[in-house]
């Protein structure tokens, strides 16, 4: 029998990543100091537009926050009881995140509904000026992070969390003007309900993508049908089985599979193609792979799970 592992993508994007590791510990910060100003401003002034934006703009403070802490944790010693590292924090922390955040945008769609009932005064001004500063410090960060993005998954999700968010500082200036220069308050309950749908789905699709990798499903869009069928294929290989193909954390997928061979099978030989398979068609570069004679498979079929 022989086994072995494909090395490369996982260790060498979390170096790569590292180097982006200033840029986003003063994204964060940046990030970070306009959540507050929104929230406290938001509560002072009643507005629900700029609440609305604040819950928006604490998602890119926990985006960026979890892909310093997926830097920090690939950077980490893997040590003898984590063998898989710290990966999966981030994971966790994208669902505590999601959790919090269908807490926000519930909480500001029911307040929005007895806004309309009974229209509010909102400081117009105020809300205008804090929301133009959000939209500045979302442009600061965005250029921060345009670079990085094109080569780091971690960093390409802070980014794209602070694209979206723009768009919301955007709306509440929009609703901070109409409210200030027409005395319009039902601006404020509209523009807090836009940008709390545009959070929800993006929430969900967080939630869902979060807890697929925990509950170790196939990444989406991979046929492993196709897969076996690829493996199956290669040269001395007869059979297929015990496949699995896991997200360990976003941008680093692992597999693990057995490999019947034939009796005069090159087993290093086989180990080699699959591996090659495995990186170049499915761009899986860490594989546990087992080259095994038919008579070690039959062990593998009498097992329950």
């Amino acid at each position: 029998m022989g086994h072995g592992h494909g090395h490369g993508s996982a260790a060498d994007a979390a170096h790569a990543s590292g180097r982006y590791l200033t840029r986003l510990s003063i994204a964060f910060g940046v990030l970070l100091a306009f959540f507050v100003l929104e929230a406290v401003v938001g509560w002072m002034t009643s507005s629900l537009a700029l609440l609305s934006d604040a819950g928006h703009m604490l998602t890119d403070v926990l985006g960026v926050g979890m892909a310093l802490a997926a830097i920090t944790a690939a950077r980490r010693p893997i040590g003898t009881k984590r063998t898989f590292g710290l990966y999966r924090v981030e994971v966790l922390a994208a669902l505590a995140n999601a959790v919090l955040l269908f807490g926000v945008a519930g909480y500001i769609l029911v307040e929005s509904v007895e806004r309309f009932q009974r229209p509010q005064e909102v400081a117009g001004l105020p809300m205008m000026v804090t929301a133009a500063a959000g939209l500045l410090a979302n442009l600061v960060v965005f250029a921060l992070l345009r670079k990085g993005a094109d080569e780091s998954l971690n960093v390409r999700g802070a980014y794209l969390e602070v694209l979206a968010d723009t768009v919301g500082s955007a709306g509440v200036l929009v609703g901070g003007f109409v409210t200030w220069a027409f005395g319009w308050y039902l601006a404020d309950p509209i523009i807090a309900v836009g940008v709390g749908l545009f959070v929800l789905p993006r929430t969900f699709t967080l939630a869902r993508q979060a807890l697929r990798i925990l509950v170790q499903q196939a990444p989406e869009g991979l046929d492993l049908q196709e897969m076996r069928s690829d493996l199956a294929a290669l040269p001395s290989v007869t059979e297929v089985h015990d496949l699995h193909v896991w997200t360990l954390t976003s941008g680093m997928e692992v597999a693990s599979a057995h490999l019947t061979a034939t009796q005069d099978a090159d087993h290093g030989g086989v180990l080699t193609a699959a591996q090659r398979l495995l990186s170049e068609r499915y761009r899986i570069e860490h594989a546990t792979l087992q080259v095994e004679p038919a008579e070690c498979a039959r062990r593998c079929q009498e097992l329950t799970w």
